[in-house]
């Protein structure tokens, strides 16, 4: 609020605001010089500075204040909102990283007993009590019938064939029981080529042993199997003298 004062001659001030009479126009005059001068008040707002300019000024700025809280409010939410979903975004990643491990974790212990089971390979076999077999008028595949162990199922007690399950080292070994009057001749056979062999000649009137063995590399799927020299025999009874062994050494 904006006060301005101006000084009037009293000669000619008139107090009509103030009582409705002329004022006194002596300057001697007792009222008059009680009052000494008047001062004529005008009294104007100033656009900004009054109190209405104040009320209107603190209306605005309480205006921009709540504003600029509901802008804060909102990014606060907003920012709670992006946290939270990064925070389940997250979790839902951990999960599904966890899921992925799980199952490639399975597939791992799959996988390792498989190549557990594969790498458990192991067989032996006897021809069993059958007195003298051969001779022949051919090469003749043996067949051993006492199987004493057949890790892995590899041997085939029906065929007298080993099957390779995978690619690897194998030991194989062999062992054959004759009476002397005859030659006794055995071979070990890879895929239909010999490897090793041991041969009895006929040399009287006694039983003999022979024996022999090799380490084979060989790939998944080849066979392993013995064979009875043309023209030679062997024998076995219940105390199983004619042998065949066979293991894997380690996979390649």
């Amino acid at each position: 609020m904006a006060i301005e004062a101006e000084v009037v001659d009293s000669s000619h001030w008139h107090c009509e605001d103030t009582c409705g009479q002329p004022g006194p126009s002596g300057p001697n005059d007792p009222e008059n010089i009680a009052v000494g001068s008047c001062l004529e008040l005008r009294v104007s707002e100033t656009p900004g500075l009054g109190k209405r300019g104040d009320v209107q000024e603190s209306h605005a700025l309480q205006q921009v204040t709540e504003a600029k809280e509901a802008s804060v409010r909102e990014r606060r939410d907003a920012a709670e909102d992006t946290k939270g979903k990064c925070k389940l975004d997250i979790n839902l990643l951990v999960l599904l990283e966890l899921e992925k491990l799980k199952d490639a974790m399975s597939a791992l212990r799959s996988q390792m007993e498989d190549q557990r089971r594969t790498e458990q390979v192991a067989f032996g076999a006897s021809l069993g009590p059958r007195g003298h077999v051969g001779p022949y008028n051919t090469h003749m595949t043996l067949v051993y019938k006492d199987v004493f162990a057949n890790v892995g199922n590899a041997y085939n007690p029906a065929t007298g064939i080993f099957t390779a399950p995978v690619k690897g080292v194998y030991y194989f070994s062999f062992s054959g029981h004759n009476h002397s009057s005859r030659a006794m001749g055995l071979k070990l056979m890879k895929n239909d080529h010999q490897m090793v062999i041991v041969y009895n000649h006929a040399a009287g009137n006694r039983m003999e042993t022979a024996t022999n063995g090799m380490n084979l590399q060989l790939e998944k799927g080849d066979r392993v199997y013995m064979q009875l020299y043309i023209h030679t025999w062997v024998f076995d009874n219940h105390n199983d003298h004619t042998t065949f062994i066979g293991h894997l050494l380690f996979p390649l």
